[in-house]
């Protein structure tokens, strides 16, 4: 973890469950962040990960990364360009630039998605529907170096419609990744549980442990490169989220020997020469469909989005390899 502190459990604690005992200790803004943060995989308990259920006993050692100080001070907006496709009295639909952290956090205070929504829409004009101040608008999230279209809310009562129909598997969200290796079957899916990696907070890992959520990705082969001297060939992939994971694509891609191209985290199984990245210095993932019915007036609303500049060009760079 990053920097964290640590409770002793009392005999008052006794026996409480590891999220009401954060919650009551002020560990925590409340039981349901110390639950959160617990998911998150930012506490430990003797050293170990738990789950919320955990059962507290005297004198056990609750590790925690606290929330960002910040979190309860309002935060200010900033003018950061936003690329808006869609917008109304309830709903954003905009096309996250790279670079750009959704919602702030210990390493990016600042300058983030979050910010530039307030700029634009004050902070009155957004829904907060996550219980966190600095999630305002805030229904979902794109890696920072992920690409593409998401989704943002200005109303409650919006904001819990999409939440609630991204739980429910009914927005469609599709990604264009670019990953190591020829695939050689058509489509395929993963389906594998993902949690907090056991040793390195920013990594997650498919997991067989109490923190594991399931995750479930599908992908069909729209192209196929054959390999080089410094490479293995390459798949361009369209990907389809059953669930929303942290970083979900690039752990199962990952856990399927086919990394993504740029990936500077997942990177098991990807060639050992840096030209096989092709010169990206960013995962090649972007947000390039996105269909959901509208959550206040039901209209069935559909958005495509082109690859960026820097990803296009790596893809064009292999149009002469194409199998």
């Amino acid at each position: 973890m990053a920097v964290s502190r640590c409770h002793v459990a009392t005999s008052a604690d006794e026996g409480m469950r590891l999220d009401a005992c954060m919650g009551q200790n002020g560990l925590y803004a409340s039981r349901s962040a110390a639950a959160k943060a617990i998911e998150a995989g930012r506490v430990l308990v003797d050293g170990k990960q738990a789950t919320k259920k955990h059962v507290v006993r005297t004198g056990q050692a609750i590790v925690y990364e606290p929330d960002v100080e910040s979190v309860d001070t309002p935060l200010t907006g900033e003018h950061i360009p936003l690329d808006v496709r869609y917008e109304d009295d309830d709903i954003i639909v905009l096309s996250k630039q790279a670079g750009l952290v959704c919602h702030p956090s210990e390493d990016h205070r600042d300058g983030t998605l979050v910010n530039a929504l307030i700029y634009r829409y004050g902070a009155e004009g957004l829904c907060n529907v996550q219980g966190d101040r600095d999630r305002l608008g805030i229904v979902h999230r794109l890696d920072m170096d992920t690409t593409g279209l998401m989704m943002a809310a200005k109303t409650d009562d919006a904001g819990q419609a999409l939440m609630d129909a991204i739980r429910d598997h009914v927005v469609d969200r599709r990604y264009l990744a670019l990953v190591h290796g020829v695939i050689s079957i058509e489509t395929g899916m993963v389906d594998a549980p993902i949690a907090r990696h056991a040793t390195e907070r920013t990594r997650m890992a498919i997991r067989d442990s109490e923190n594991a959520r399931d995750a479930i990705t599908t992908f069909r082969v729209l192209r196929r490169f054959e390999p080089a001297a410094r490479d293995n060939g390459y798949s361009l992939i369209d990907c389809k989220l059953f669930t929303g994971r942290t970083h979900q694509i690039r752990v199962h891609m990952e856990y399927a020997k086919h990394p993504l191209v740029g990936d500077p985290l997942y990177t098991s199984g990807k060639p050992r020469f840096e030209a096989a990245n092709l010169g990206l210095h960013r995962q090649f993932l972007h947000s390039f469909k996105l269909s959901f019915d509208h959550p206040i007036t039901g209209e069935r609303l559909e958005f495509e989005d082109s690859l960026p500049d820097d990803l296009q060009e790596v893809l064009d760079s292999l149009s002469d390899r194409e199998m």
